[in-house]
């Protein structure tokens, strides 16, 4: 049976101009926009000569800028779409430059807490921008392959999710996170919140416990227990544990979606050795044809990069067509931040003393 796992590429893509020449627009952003051929028509970077210097290695860009306003007269004169690839403490200096009116892609988080976040969502309005946020994990392609298989009834009406990570992840990859005050869920589960709000919307009460690693004590908390409940019978759980340094053997990463008439089982291989990963793999039951047991689908893509597709595609082609969906508009992006602001009140609530 067939599932569905690519966006919809707009036709005629519009040229993009790429703010920021970090690790993530070098491993994601930039071999995604070559998969779907979105034409990138410059790059430019706060660091001298960093765009100009992955522009060069990849090949696929046409320009690199040394200067924001340069970046932006291009940005003028093809009509491109604006990818703000920058930390999110970067975004409320850099949007205020950008011409009203623009299509542009935020990287996430929508800035480092609330605050922050509605302040973004409050200047995107005031500037007319169209503006989505990147919470690409919703378009990876067993995302796309998990909704298929639930729209097509195979697994009945979904009651339970369930995100697992237990892993080695080395934090140290990322620079810019040596002093963040909050890391594991705003920067990592973030992904995760936003997905499951993606199948089932926002929960009725949040229970959320987040802690340091004893091996990583200069680092805020890489460890969370989140419950998110959405009342008699749904519930979803995300477990994470960046510090499991003991070989691979007993690492997970998974998603686990059961439903009233089968379920599914997602390996997220890209947790796994990070930065080298391992594939993904999907699998899937449905009490309609229970005589096959579980289910393989093959999977035509992963995560990285092929999810960094459709958050651009669909902010295309919301662009272009203004009735077409776009899935993490900043208003949606917004709901996410507060959510995430709820799980960090509740880890500060500690839980009820046992004595």
């Amino acid at each position: 049976m067939h599932f569905n796992q690519r966006p919809v590429i707009p036709e005629n893509p519009l040229p993009i101009v790429i703010i920021g020449a970090g690790g993530i627009v070098r491993d994601a952003h930039l071999p995604a926009y070559a998969m779907a051929k979105f034409p990138v028509a410059g790059i430019y970077d706060v660091s001298p000569g960093k765009a100009k210097s992955l522009a060069e290695s990849v090949g696929m860009v046409d320009e690199a800028f040394d200067s924001l306003d340069l970046l932006i007269q291009k940005a003028r004169e093809v009509g491109a779409v604006f990818d703000l690839a920058v930390p999110a403490e970067q975004i409320l200096e850099i949007l205020p430059q950008l011409p009203d009116g623009s299509a542009v892609l935020i990287q996430k988080p929508m800035g480092e807490n609330l605050t922050e976040a509605s302040e973004i969502r409050d200047l995107c309005r005031k500037k007319s921008l169209v503006a989505a946020i990147n919470f690409q994990l919703r378009h990876a392609p067993f995302m796309l392959a998990a909704k298929d298989v639930i729209h097509q009834g195979l697994i009945g009406e979904v009651f339970d999710m369930e995100f697992k990570v237990c892993v080695y992840t080395p934090w140290e990859l990322w620079e810019f996170l040596k002093n963040k005050p909050r890391l594991e869920i705003l920067y990592h589960s973030i992904h995760y919140v936003d997905t499951i709000r993606d199948f089932l919307g926002n929960p009725a009460q949040v229970y959320a416990n987040t802690i340091k690693h004893p091996n990583n004590s200069a680092l805020a908390a890489t460890r969370s227990t989140i419950v998110l409940d959405y009342g008699k019978f749904r519930q979803a759980r995300i477990l994470t544990n960046h510090g499991h340094d003991y070989g691979s053997k007993h690492q997970e990463s998974y998603l686990k979606i059961e439903g009233t008439q089968g379920a599914i089982k997602i390996q997220i291989g890209v947790s796994f050795d990070y930065p080298n990963g391992r594939p993904s793999t999907f699998e899937y039951y449905s009490k309609k044809a229970k005589e096959k047991g579980w289910q393989d689908v093959p999977l035509t893509g992963d995560w990285f990069p092929d999810a960094f597709i459709g958050p651009m595609a669909t902010l295309q082609q919301h662009f272009k067509i203004p009735s077409a969906v776009l899935p993490t508009a900043v208003e949606d992006a917004l709901q996410t931040m507060r959510l995430v602001e709820k799980l960090y009140e509740s880890n500060e609530q500690n839980g009820l003393a046992f004595n």
